[in-house]
């Protein structure tokens, strides 16, 4: 797990100038969805998870396959218990950790820039000293390109202070993403990662991107896969309760790779990011659910991934849903 994402994030935040103040609205837990749609799309699920005593690798994953995809959303959702989070836990837990043989990329200089940014919402990259794969993809914003990147951050101006909302990483195709702090809380962790685009296996499951291009005036990012093809990753929706990403595809994925996976981990029901998922397959009128590790995979139309009880791994991180699979022109 990319942990020390965290410490960026707090230093940061400290530092950051007097914002507005945005109203705060109520927590909605995340509903499942209600009736059941005919043209509903079934996509292959498959787990891939394994078991691990290194709480920062992860171990849990999901990857997701069907030609006929052309639209998702996912969404990143405060667990049932954020109202009951009194004291945070975020800190990385190294235990039973080795990652000594882990391949390590040196960069030239490292380097933090905004290279984009308005009133509300700011880009800021960041070059580190080294990374498991070297930063060669090119971010463009605002008529701007940043290449050597390792980390970029999308920033927003929330309740007098700088909120990170969502992170990728240009080198592997890594995204993660998550509400604004719940009700009176002041900061809430990252947990699971996504990957959007043709997945495949280069040491670890990434998505080899060739250059990723955001448009400020939809919000959307456009990602240009090295194997051909594109997706589009639009912010739909920013709140206490949620973050919604809706992503659209050029086409199939090649070679019948999944086009998208959600990794995260699991060490125990009490030190995980992920313990269980719940799922709906097409026409269902009732939800499945199991632990993740005894997931057995197969077809839904929804699917969701988080906990159910408070764990000491990232406790305020979000559950994430994967919904909305559409086939056919965007």
């Amino acid at each position: 797990m990319k942990s020390w994402s965290a410490a960026l994030l707090l230093a940061l935040a400290l530092c950051a100038p007097a914002l507005a103040q945005y109203p705060a609205p109520p927590h909605v837990p995340f509903t499942p969805s209600n009736g059941i749609d005919a043209n509903e799309l079934a996509v292959e699920i498959a787990n891939k998870s394994g078991p691990v005593l290194c709480a920062e690798k992860d171990n849990v994953h999901l990857d997701f396959t069907s030609s006929a995809v052309r639209g998702m959303r996912i969404q990143a959702v405060h667990p049932a218990y954020i109202g009951s989070i009194v004291t945070d836990k975020w800190a990385p837990d190294w235990t039973a950790c080795d990652m000594t043989r882990d391949p390590n990329f040196r960069a030239d200089n490292s380097r933090r820039v905004t290279f984009w940014e308005t009133p509300d919402f700011w880009l800021t990259g960041y070059t580190f000293p080294s990374f498991w794969r070297p930063g060669t993809v090119p971010v463009r914003a605002g008529g701007r390109t940043e290449t050597g990147l390792h980390l970029v951050q999308l920033w927003m101006r929330f309740r007098e202070r700088a909120e990170e909302v969502l992170v990728f990483y240009p080198p592997d195709g890594y995204w993660r993403a998550r509400p604004l702090p719940f009700a009176d809380l002041r900061w809430t962790a990252y947990g699971s990662s996504f990957l959007v685009g043709p997945v495949e296996v280069q040491e670890r499951p990434i998505v080899a991107l060739k250059e990723v291009s955001f448009d400020p005036a939809t919000m959307t990012f456009t990602l240009e896969f090295a194997r051909g093809g594109s997706a589009r990753l639009k912010i739909e929706k920013i709140d206490q309760d949620r973050i919604a990403l809706d992503v659209t595809y050029s086409g199939a994925m090649p070679a019948g790779l999944p086009f998208a996976a959600m990794r995260s981990m699991y060490a125990t029901e009490f030190n995980a990011d992920v313990a269980k998922v719940a799922w709906r397959g097409k026409g269902g009128e009732g939800w499945n659910e199991s632990p993740v590790m005894m997931f057995k995979g197969g077809p839904a139309t929804e699917i969701w991934a988080g906990r159910t009880a408070p764990s000491n791994h990232n406790l305020s991180a979000p559950d994430m849903v994967f919904s909305r699979f559409s086939g056919g022109r965007q």
